[in-house]
This record gives C-alpha cells, sequence and structure tokens, in this order.
C-alpha cells in the first residue's frame, strides 16, 4: 500500500498525565479532516502537566506516535503539542495605536497586537498565545476584522495565555528525542474548545471544563471568543488515588474499578451489586458494594466543581455563561458526572465530544479524544493552504467531469 502524502497530513499529540494520545489526520480536498490513525500509550512521566520524568515521557510519546503512524501508514515529521498543567498563567490586555493612511492595513493590526502584547510577565513565563477578543475603531467596539475601517485610532482587546520556559523546554526535548519537530505549543483547553464547541455556545457564552488525569482546565468563552483560562490541580486522578486509599487497594487496580464500576450519583448504583477489590501485597481480596464504591467518588467530583463555581465567581464570569457548561476528557465520561455537575452549577451541562471530523469513531466520537482531535482542528486552521495552480485547476475539474460522466453512464 502506498504510503499516504505526507503535505496533507497533521498530527496531534496530547501528551498527558495518565496517558499519550497521538491523532494523525488527514486535511480532505473539501478543506475538513480525517482522523487516519491514533495511538495510545500509558503516561508515567508527567505529573500534572509537567516532566518529571525526561525517558519515561520520550518513550511513551515514541510509543504513541508509532502506534499513530502504523495505523496511518505514514511517517510523521512534526507535531502539534498541547501543553497544560499549574504553571499556566493568563489574563486579559489591551494595546492602542494609531491609524497610519486613514483606513486599517494589515500592518496597523500588526502594530496593536504587538502593543497588546507589551505587558511585564515573570521571567520563567514565555507567552504562548495572543487571542484577539475585538477591535476597536475610533470607539466603535465589537468589532471582528478592522482592515479596511476608516478612522485615526485602532485599540485591540487580547487574551494572553502564558506558560513556563522550563515546562515548554521539557517538552521539546522529549518530542525531539523522538525525531519530530514540534509546529506549536498550544494550550490544551483551547485545543479542546475547538473540537467540543459549538459556534451558538460561544456566542451565547459556556465554560469548558477539559477534565483529565492530573489537572482540570477551565475555559470561558463570550462573544464568540476566549475570556478567561485557568488551570486546577485536581482531577481523575484525585479521585483514584481517594479510592486506593479507602479501599486499601493497589493505584492501577483502584483506576480500573473507577473506569469499570465507577459512577458520581450512588442512585446509579445497585446496592446489592458486589465488586472484588484486591489486597495490598498478601492480603486477599474482599468484596464490597458498588454503592460503596459511588460514595467514595462522589465527594471528590462534588469538591472539584465547586472549585470550578469559585474561580468562575472570582473572576466575575460565572454569571454570563448562557449557554451552560460543557465537560469534556476523560474524566468526565464517568455516569452521573453531568447530572452532579448541573446540580452544583445550577446551569444545563452537556458533555462535549469531537465533532467537524471525519474517520474513525472510536476517536471522533469519545471525549478522551477531545484535546488530541482538537490539536488537529487548529493545526488546519494555522497551516497556510497553497493555492492551487492553474494546471492543478484543470485537472480538478476533468477529474470532476470524469467523475459525473462514470456515474451517469
Amino acid at each position: 500500500m502506498a504510503r499516504r502524502e505526507e503535505r496533507s497530513l497533521l498530527v496531534g499529540l496530547d501528551v498527558g498525565t495518565s496517558k499519550c494520545v497521538a491523532v494523525v489526520g488527514q486535511v480532505t480536498p473539501d478543506g475538513r479532516v480525517e482522523v487516519v490513525g491514533s495511538g495510545v500509550h500509558a503516561s508515567r512521566g508527567m505529573n500534572r502537566g509537567d516532566v518529571v520524568n525526561i525517558e519515561q515521557t520520550t518513550q511513551a510519546i515514541k510509543r504513541a506516535v508509532e502506534q499513530a503512524e502504523l495505523m496511518a501508514n505514514c511517517s510523521a515529521k512534526s507535531v502539534y503539542v498541547g501543553i497544560s498543567g499549574t504553571h499556566i498563567r493568563s489574563l486579559n490586555s489591551t494595546g492602542v495605536a494609531p491609524v497610519r493612511a486613514g483606513s486599517v492595513s494589515e500592518r496597523d493590526v500588526d502594530s496593536v497586537m504587538d502593543a497588546a502584547r507589551a505587558i511585564a510577565i515573570p521571567a520563567d513565563q514565555k507567552i504562548l498565545h495572543v487571542i484577539p477578543q475585538e477591535f476597536v475603531v475610533d470607539g466603535r467596539e465589537g468589532i471582528q476584522d478592522p482592515v479596511g475601517m476608516h478612522g485615526v485610532r485602532l485599540e485591540a482587546k487580547v487574551h494572553i495565555v502564558t506558560g513556563s520556559i522550563s515546562a515548554a523546554q521539557n517538552i521539546y526535548k522529549c518530542v525531539e528525542s523522538c525525531g519530530l519537530k514540534i509546529d506549536k505549543l498550544i494550550l490544551q483547553h483551547l485545543a479542546s474548545s475547538y473540537s467540543t464547541l459549538l459556534p451558538d455556545e460561544r456566542d451565547l457564552g459556556v465554560c469548558m471544563v477539559d477534565i483529565g488525569g492530573g489537572t482540570s482546565d477551565i475555559a470561558v468563552f463570550k462573544g464568540g471568543t476566549i475570556r478567561h483560562t485557568a488551570v486546577l490541580p485536581i482531577a481523575g486522578n484525585q479521585v483514584t488515588n481517594d479510592i486506593s486509599v479507602a479501599f486499601r487497594t493497589p493505584g492501577p487496580h483502584a483506576e480500573e474499578l473507577k473506569v469499570k464500576y465507577g459512577v458520581a450519583l450512588p442512585q446509579y448504583a445497585a446496592g446489592h451489586e458486589e465488586i472484588e477489590v484486591k489486597g495490598v501485597g498478601d492480603q486477599p481480596p474482599r468484596r464490597l458494594s458498588r454503592l460503596t464504591l459511588a460514595e467514595v467518588i462522589k465527594p471528590r467530583y462534588e469538591e472539584l466543581f465547586h472549585f470550578i463555581r469559585k474561580e468562575l465567581q472570582r473572576a466575575d464570569w460565572f454569571d454570563v455563561i448562557a449557554g451552560g457548561i460543557v465537560l469534556t476528557g476523560g474524566s468526565a465520561q464517568m455516569p452521573g458526572v453531568v447530572e452532579l455537575a448541573e446540580e452544583v452549577f445550577d446551569l444545563p451541562v452537556r458533555l462535549g465530544a469531537p465533532h467537524n471530523v471525519d474517520g474513525l469513531k472510536d476517536i471522533t466520537r469519545d471525549p478522551a479524544y477531545a484535546t488530541a482531535v482538537g490539536l488537529l482542528l487548529y493545526g488546519r486552521q494555522s497551516r497556510p493552504q497553497p493555492a492551487p495552480t492553474p494546471m492543478q485547476g484543470v485537472g480538478y475539474w476533468l477529474q470532476r467531469a470524469g467523475d459525473w460522466f462514470k456515474g451517469s453512464f
């Protein structure tokens, strides 16, 4: 079988606390992304978004990418990589610049964006994203694209995301040790929003929460653009640890119990249903009620949702998310989590799975792959599309005519 054309391929790499996910996507002629390969490997070298073991993280990346390459029948050269962690900081900033020629040009937009990003940040941080929220021309607000508008004063309101330089360098080192080049480091919750949020939700106001293994990532959208981001160090691994301590069972078995039998609300567990729990060391296994497991899980998810609510209230965004909450990520799939979140937030809550992508159904419909698929969509949007040459255009229409002829006769 011939290898796929490398130029049309995108590779997303989600290096998480519990697993490393690589997804290969192919850009179709109509501009959509088709997922053609995926690979997953357990991650032991990450903790809450930070690399804590270079060798283990490198091996996890290598194994996941190799699986994805094998499935997609391609060879990856570069990847879009997600970054998160408690070192992530964000703030809103404003820049002002004069309009030079009476009407706003691309050069003026570049100038005002440079002015907006000229802020003081700690020496150990670097700017990851400068995302425009809106432009103001001579006091006229709410402008998304000011190019061509007449005025003398241009103002830009932007959302700036910064991250630890050392954390980014460690990720670069791990990826480059696998013989890969990083196209761009992308904030994980920004990537997840590309694959899970709908345009009307972004306009009305919505909070997306990506619950992973080590961190829960928050992104608030309003008026079609991102307004606030935050990272909380509470996620699925804390639930696993609670089960391990409460049931006195090894961590890997606690994770297995959580995935296989875990529910976030006791009413989802039958009171008479029992599960086998392995003991620590030489201790014999025991049988415990599944209802007891639910009573261990529920308080941790409640705590997480209360922390998220406090963070939104602290940032003055809780009252403007009329679109509600969108939960995504592997730890959001547990039965009862959405219903528990609705009780805590008193807002509509839905589970966010990837959309606007084609290909492998087990990837494109699974919230655990929201970040990896979002990285592909981000890459598709940011990668410049080469204009077709006249010969390519003629060939395209000849092919279309041939297809029509075959279909008709």
